[in-house]
């Protein structure tokens, strides 16, 4: 077999496979065009474009994942932030019963409109959420969390019963009919989810998550949430830097990494975000002690953060010329297989 005939073989193929299976289903890694997909922003540059689509996509089902205290919450309701800034519907199904509204005001969220539950049990909290999502007026659904859906059989029963898998068995009913649904309605629907260490594991990645398996087929894009460092001024911890590492993505490339602080009482720290990212596209240069060059000034360390608190326009001049110049850097490269120019007659013919 040629070149040119397995090229166009494995052409045929990709594109019978998306056909069958949508848009998404197969890509070659390096691809940076990806199919224009409606998404709610995440309130945070650097993890819009990780994700590839420019936030967290309509219609799919979402995984964010990771320890206690690393960050999971905050990035949930920013993006209900978002999708209500946008003219959204948001709702925050508080399983855990542990919403902390003064947080969800400081982080933008609109608690006067925000939808919000704290369901007895797994089941009432499922059925809610199939409830919204049913209405077709929901836009985003943030569950809070997996580990807390816990099965009216198992709350009815006797410490010390043998509950097996009561819980896996919830959530694989309650997707299968939640992935379609999600689908059609174009909301966003977000489960947070914990970590648990898989006892007696020799081998591998001892972390699991609970709520069985099905969480992970189902969702479109799982996100790890970690924290891995604290931020401090002198003897004060202000918050943390934090690690988000996209582990699973149906909509784009997946694996990739970005971290970000998040300050304590505030959120993901937006103006950090920018600098850091414009640094990194050499729209800010910096120089040794500390010291960065914007716009043909000079300014030090944390004072730049405070000058571009204090001066919005050269803020929102700094994050469109950001955004163009990412945008730009997304210009399709071509394909890992592609036919050249002299080849592409053959396979022409070959066709004919």
């Amino acid at each position: 077999m040629t070149d040119v005939n397995r090229i166009k073989i494995l052409n045929d193929t990709i594109a019978s496979i998306e056909k069958m299976f949508g848009k998404g289903s197969i890509m070659r890694l390096g691809e940076s065009k990806i199919e224009k997909i409606e998404s709610i922003s995440t309130g945070c540059i650097s993890l819009d474009y990780a994700l590839g689509v420019g936030g967290i996509p309509r219609g799919r089902i979402i995984e964010i994942f990771g320890p206690q205290s690393g960050g999971k919450t905050t990035i949930s309701l920013h993006i209900l932030a978002e999708c209500q800034k946008s003219g959204g519907v948001a709702a925050f199904i508080d399983a855990e019963h542990s919403l902390s509204v003064d947080y969800a005001k400081s982080i933008g969220v609109n608690v006067d409109s925000l939808l919000l539950s704290q369901p007895d049990y797994g089941e009432q909290a499922l059925e809610i959420v199939e409830a919204l999502i049913r209405s077709g007026a929901i836009d985003a659904i943030v569950v809070d969390s997996v580990a807390a859906l816990t099965p009216k059989d198992e709350l009815e029963g006797n410490m010390g019963d043998l509950q097996v898998a009561l819980q896996a068995r919830l959530m694989s009913q309650a997707l299968r009919k939640l992935v379609a649904l999600t689908s059609k309605s174009k909301a966003c629907l977000i489960f947070i989810n914990q970590l648990r260490d898989n006892i007696g594991q020799m081998w591998g990645n001892a972390e699991v998550t609970p709520g069985g398996n099905a969480l992970k087929f189902y969702s479109s894009i799982r996100i790890d949430v970690r924290r891995i460092s604290s931020i401090k001024q002198g003897d004060s911890v202000l918050g943390n830097k934090t690690r988000i590492k996209i582990v699973k993505n149906k909509v784009a490339p997946p694996f990739k990494e970005i971290t970000v602080d998040i300050i304590f009482g505030k959120g993901i720290d937006y103006i950090q975000d920018i600098i850091d990212l414009s640094i990194s596209y050499d729209l800010i240069k910096k120089i040794g002690g500390g010291w960065y060059i914007f716009k043909d000034k000079k300014v030090q360390g944390s004072s730049f953060k405070k000058y571009l608190e204090e001066n919005p326009q050269d803020l929102d001049q700094l994050k469109s010329e950001l955004i163009n110049k990412i945008e730009s850097s997304r210009i399709p490269k071509k394909d890992a297989i592609e036919v050249s120019e002299d080849h592409q007659k053959e396979v022409n013919d070959v066709e004919d």
